[in-house]
């Protein structure tokens, strides 16, 4: 085994602890790290998975022997108040030094209260609902005991067909770091560590670091290879956000990036993460990937992988089993030093200390029930769920009207498997929501419209049975509107769920065609937790709305969309493609020499046939990053800049360049637009995407308002990674939009000058 010794520098004398101040939660940490054994130091680098055999081979380890030893810093999956407290009871008054536990669970969107999956959410546009929504679910999981969230999932995700799109916010690095910064503080109780010792605050977890979401073929796990131009204009800023925000852990990923796994690259966990960007938090494994280095390749044996992941910069090993088994072993052969180990225990000591669990490592299990789902709780779910809804499309009926609204007297028949299926509304990380807490579209719309409803399932989510077409066209034929509740099943998306077709599933696709030869107006309601190939449904349903998974409040929200006491105003975070031939189909590209022209573009295709195209579909998406419609019309003036001229020295000296357009509500309700800014920067060292988002603005505007939005743009938004991988503002041709979506907008254009 060829392996060289790990130092890491530690201050050695023990801290004088101040009567004249409080000592700091890492002033603690070391204090208590000088008294702890090798095994105590190491114990607190492991964490299972309660009761639950570990790694590959499914080795039961007796976790209850080794808690009363300190063995175990952390435990994921204990569930509820009186099973941590148990669980905590051993650690902190059987173990010698009396450490409390850390521990952890997959609050990914909601903890009993489920609001919609992360991928609705970001459509939402809205860090504000983002930070209340974590906030929630750090008060319901911290009154059962947990104080570790793995989330936010900050991964870009450019290719629908990795399931794990679900758990993320799209394809943009600039929206998906204010949603990080959002979530982080939400979770933590706001920047920084300040309020994590709050009982109703926990840790957020930056994951997975990094690129798991390049993944080739869009298959989980899979192995991704880009540049390191890619990596840190695209795949490493909502990373570098959540850093900025003080999140305390981040977790290394499952897959291999540019040859190396991802939870052995220290470039990229200590490099980047801990050189260059000072993050002084801790790093877990994910689930047995320290093991995995092994079918990886860049491992033989146990202590290889051991070493290698913890060489790193990986603190701490989540249910692989591997550092309680050999990091004693390596550091008494000389091959890790016992200041390595010092570093990453004193951080997760400090976490321990910064939550107050020394002080307080209980919770009262008598109050865990009122803490969940409360009456306030609900009343986010729904408006979280309403603000995520995406109205793709709402063409008017042979009466000159939309189709949405629905009127009030209308008859309406709703259609599809997932009209009425509760669990199915709860999406792929349900944590502890449960089926009952779930109000259907079904139960809310036969509520609201009475004997004017009537409902059939139709046909099942998978599978070729016609069995229920009869019941559902019977059904279709006595109604004004029909109301089709299509989609994915929940399990169809998230992890180990990739797809090499994004259509709907089964014979839905067949149900539909069949209800619209009726000729009646057809709403489809899609859900899902990925952008879906709908180019059918596209172009012969009038109406369509991605519902993504709601949650609980799944059927009130879309009740109160769809009858019109509540507007659509979600925007897509991802784009839809065409075709699955397409994908990776994502705003942001890159322009070749010889591109098909786009909306951008004066010079129209004139049948030159040597373009970079398809010859069986147009390479446009369905439907663009950024689209979404609502029940009334904005027009957005032509953007305006301060400046037509700006030098890059000015830019580095804090000048700034102001943009602004005025966007009115040219309709006949009410309505929330999302305004996006857009650049485009030619004569660069390097080439740069067609489009950029830098900025967005939510706002709601009456009838016939106005309101002028106005951007700042500074070397900060301006700055890339050029041609020598530095990160930069070089003169330019800029091109700057405001626009209701990527692929709209009047531009105007401003030289930045050397």
């Amino acid at each position: 085994m060829n392996t060289a010794t790990i130092v890491c520098p530690l201050v050695a004398s023990v801290v004088s602890l101040s009567l004249a101040a409080a000592p700091t939660p890492d002033q603690r940490a070391l204090d208590l790290l000088q008294r702890m054994t090798l095994e105590e130091k190491v114990g607190q680098l492991v964490q299972f998975s309660d009761g639950m055999a570990t790694g590959p081979d499914r080795v039961k380890v007796d976790q209850a022997a080794l808690l009363p030893k300190g063995g175990i810093g952390s435990l994921l999956n204990a569930v509820g108040a009186h099973k941590t407290n148990a669980l905590q009871k051993i650690a902190v008054e059987q173990s010698r030094l009396g450490v409390p536990l850390l521990f952890g669970l997959d609050v990914i969107h909601g903890y009993r209260t489920t609001f919609p999956v992360p991928l609705g959410l970001s459509a939402a546009w809205d860090p504000s609902l983002i930070e209340r929504t974590a906030r929630v679910a750090a008060a319901e999981a911290a009154a059962g005991g947990i104080r570790w969230t793995f989330a936010p999932m900050v991964d870009i995700a450019r290719d629908p067909r990795w399931g794990r799109i679900m758990e993320g916010s799209g394809e943009d690095p600039y929206l998906g770091s204010a949603l990080a910064v959002a979530a982080v503080r939400g979770y933590q109780g706001g920047i920084g560590t300040a309020n994590l010792a709050q009982p109703t605050s926990i840790l957020a977890c930056a994951k997975h670091f990094v690129a798991y979401g390049g993944a080739e073929g869009g298959r989980d796990y899979n192995t991704v290879d880009i540049s390191e131009r890619v990596l840190r204009d695209v795949y490493l800023p909502p990373f570098k956000a959540a850093t900025d925000a003080g999140v305390v852990t981040f977790m290394s990923a499952f897959n291999a990036l540019n040859g190396v796994p991802t939870s052995a690259y220290r470039h990229t966990l200590t490099g980047i993460l801990r050189d260059e960007w000072k993050f002084d938090g801790f790093v877990v494994s994910d689930w047995t990937s320290i093991t995995e280095l092994i079918p990886h390749g860049i491992a033989l044996d146990d202590r290889t992988a051991a070493f290698k992941g913890f060489a790193s910069g990986v603190d701490m090993d989540m249910q692989a089993n591997l550092y309680a088994a050999e990091l004693p072993g390596l550091v008494r052969a000389g091959k890790v030093s016992e200041q390595a180990v010092d570093a990453s225990v004193r951080r997760i000591l400090r976490a321990k200390f910064e939550l107050g669990l020394f002080e307080n490592p209980y919770v009262n299990a008598d109050a865990e029930a009122a803490a969940m789902l409360k009456p306030e709780y609900i009343a986010l779910a729904r408006e979280a769920a309403e603000q995520s809804f995406v109205l793709l499309k709402n063409d008017a009926t042979s009466g000159g009207k939309p189709v949405l609204p629905l009127a009030a007297n209308a008859r309406i028949a709703l259609i599809g498997p997932l009209a009425d299926d509760a669990e199915e509304m709860l999406g792929g990380w349900s944590c502890q929501g449960k089926k009952e807490d779930v109000v259907t579209l079904r139960a809310s719309l036969a509520e609201r419209f009475g004997t004017a409803f009537t409902y059939a399932k139709g046909t099942a989510i998978t599978g070729d049975s016609r069995e229920g077409f009869a019941a559902a066209l019977d059904a279709a034929k006595n109604a004004d509107v029909v109301i089709m509740a299509l989609g994915e099943s929940r399990h169809m998306s998230g992890e180990a769920a990739s797809r090499t077709r994004l259509d709907l599933p089964g014979n839905q696709l067949d149900l539909l065609k069949e209800v619209s030869k009726l000729g009646k107006p057809v709403v489809l309601v899609a859900f899902s937790g990925r952008p879906l190939t709908i180019p059918w449904e596209a172009a012969n349903v009038p109406a369509i709305l991605m519902a993504w998974y709601p949650g609980l409040q799944a059927g009130p929200a879309l009740t109160r969309v769809l009858t019109g006491d509540a507007a659509p105003s979600g925007k897509l975070t991802a784009t839809m493609p065409r075709a699955v031939g397409q994908v990776p189909l994502y705003y942001n590209h890159l322009k070749t020499g010889r591109p098909v022209p786009g909306p951008d573009d004066e010079k129209k295709d004139e049948g030159y046939k040597f373009l970079s195209r398809y010859v069986d579909e147009d390479g446009s998406p369905l439907y663009p990053f950024g689209h979404g419609l609502t029940y009334t019309t904005f027009t957005y003036a032509a953007t305006k800049a301060s400046t037509k001229e700006l030098s890059v020295n000015a830019l580095r000296n804090g000048a700034a360049i102001e943009v602004e357009s005025t966007i009115t509500n040219t309709g006949s309700r009410s309505g929330t637009e999302i305004a996006q800014l857009y650049i485009r920067q030619r004569g660069t060292s390097v080439a740069r995407p067609v489009r950029e988002l830098k900025g967005f603005e939510k706002f709601t505007l009456e009838p016939g308002q106005s309101r002028t939005v106005k951007f700042k743009l500074t070397a900060a938004e301006l700055a890339f990674w050029n041609i020598d991988m530095q990160l930069a503002v070089e003169a330019c041709e800029l091109t700057v939009w405001v626009a209701p979506s990527s692929i709209t907008g009047t531009p105007t254009k401003i030289m930045i000058t050397e």
